[in-house]
């Protein structure tokens, strides 16, 4: 039988006010994994109020006891790593390797965010009067509201969510209806690990209701939200319409750049890697390759080997390279950019079709373009699925202005064996991230993750800068001189 999922307010299952109910479908399978019921505007209200009550007790917990709870979580997350990583690959489809990988990421940020229970730090300096003393301190904002995505169930989430607890902040999480099992697991292992009720709250549903009913609660005090460039915009609009603080990890359209003084294997590999793994389904996804003329047909031909011994299926299988996408209408979507390219005037090297390895799922081949111009749709717009657009260029200033035609600026990455090249790629690029040498993918956590122009709004998480996200400075002034003393005026 099929399990019910309720919603969890204020540290217990709730009933949703709804009585609707949505399907948890295995993207390979089509199997139902779960029944999740959906919640409307009064559950999210209930919700804020539990969160409420829980900063009060949450934001009063010094913040080296708060990192104890997540510590304890890390070590729950450790043991239970692979439990956690096979249910993954049968709720969101990518292979076992990188479920794991997923899960290692939440651990990862998880005891880095304990670790920043002890410094959170702020700012002493010198006053302009004598006997005072400055100083900021780093305030928690209060209740805040998140909305994650599918690709990364547990990663994105615990991305948001460690940082925010350790800093004090109350939660009204609403993750991704295509993988809501995961979130719900890390949920009950911070409960398992001693948060207290109502600090961490999570309503389910669509983010056309669900979603919204939290961007516009007037007693949420702060958004973390990743997803698209269009939800993104509106959110910001709705958001400044409480003054709420927003923040944005939005999407990319990420370049690799192959030099012809490049080592070819190495860069063959990352790009291999940074087009097809996860099925194309990452933010920080290779979309774009930008090769040095002079090589190119040697690269087009060892990529296209290397791309065809790519073997699709069931992520469970240790001999699967590629799982399924998200969903059908992911599925259409990619469908319908292949079908733009080739009107385009793109060549279709590789792929372009829904495959059949043998199950019912959702499944599509990996897919090289090339002659493809920087205008171009397939060249400019966020795919999210195995297509790999190849650009020609003659010389690293114009792989950089091709690099730059876009709206995103999420992560970059070039191969070359030329410092030179390298350091100028760092400089003129235009994006959050750069890699030299290694694929447009692979983050770690204790380095800010977020990008610049439509891929962000200014707020970086993981990192250090994932502090600041969820905190506000206070500015504090200790006068001792047991008198009146005026800044400015008193200064002379």
């Amino acid at each position: 039988m099929v399990h019910e999922y309720k919603l969890f307010i204020g540290g217990e299952l709730r009933d949703s006010s709804t009585g609707e109910v949505f399907d948890d479908i295995n993207p390979a399978s089509l199997e139902n994994l779960a029944t999740l019921q959906v919640a409307g505007i009064e559950d999210v209200d209930r919700a804020v109020e539990a969160a409420e009550i829980g900063f009060r007790i949450w934001s009063e917990i010094p913040a080296p006891r708060r990192a104890e709870v997540l510590l304890r979580a890390a070590r729950i997350l450790q043991e239970r790593k692979e439990e956690l990583a096979v249910l993954m690959t049968k709720e969101m489809g990518k292979i076992l390797p990188e479920t794991r990988g997923d899960v290692q990421e939440a651990i990862d940020i998880t005891f880095y965010a304990a670790g920043e229970g002890r410094r959170m730090l702020g700012e002493t300096t010198t006053s302009e009067l004598k006997e005072k003393l400055c100083m900021t301190l780093l305030r928690p904002i209060g209740v805040v509201g998140m909305i994650t995505p599918w690709n990364f169930p547990i990663a994105i989430p615990s991305w948001k969510i460690m940082p925010a607890l350790v800093t004090g902040n109350a939660i009204v999480f609403k993750p991704a209806s295509d993988t809501p099992l995961l979130a719900i697991k890390l949920v009950e292992i911070l409960m398992e690990a001693g948060l207290p009720p109502g600090v961490l709250n999570i309503v389910l549903g669509p983010g056309g209701t669900v979603g919204k009913a939290i961007v516009q609660h007037p007693r949420i005090k702060a958004i973390s939200f990743t997803g698209s460039l269009e939800t993104g915009k509106w959110i910001m609009e709705e958001g400044a319409k409480t003054m709420k603080r927003v923040s944005l990890e939005l999407g990319g359209k990420n370049p690799v750049i192959i030099m012809d003084d490049a080592d070819i294997e190495l860069a063959l590999e990352g790009v291999l890697w940074g087009a097809f793994g996860t099925t194309g389904q990452r933010c920080t996804a290779t979309s774009r390759l930008i090769l040095h003329e002079k090589i190119k047909n040697e690269f087009i031909n060892r990529l296209l080997v290397k791309t065809k011994a790519l073997r699709i299926g069931n992520g469970l299988l240790p001999e699967t390279d590629i799982g399924p996408v998200i969903n059908k209408a992911q599925l259409e979507k990619i469908e319908r950019y292949v079908r733009t390219g080739k009107e385009e005037g793109a060549t279709l090297l590789l792929g372009g079709n829904t495959t059949d390895p043998g199950l019912p799922g959702y499944f599509f081949e990996p897919t090289i373009f090339t002659d493809v111009r920087p205008d171009m749709r397939i060249a400019q717009e966020e795919i999210f699925g195995p297509v790999l657009s190849v650009i020609t260029v003659s010389s690293l200033e114009e792989a950089i202005e091709v690099a730059n035609n876009t709206k995103y600026g999420l992560s970059s990455a070039i191969y070359t064996g030329n410092i030179i090249n390298a350091f100028k790629a760092i400089e003129k690029i235009e994006a959050g991230i750069t890699y030299v040498n290694a694929p447009t993918i692979g983050a770690e956590v204790h380095l800010p993750f977020g990008g610049v122009k439509g891929t962000g709004n200014g707020f970086r998480e993981a990192g250090t800068e994932a502090i600041k996200e969820f905190t506000e400075v206070k500015a504090v002034y200790i006068d001792y001189s047991g008198k009146l003393q005026k800044a400015q005026i008193d200064s002379e």
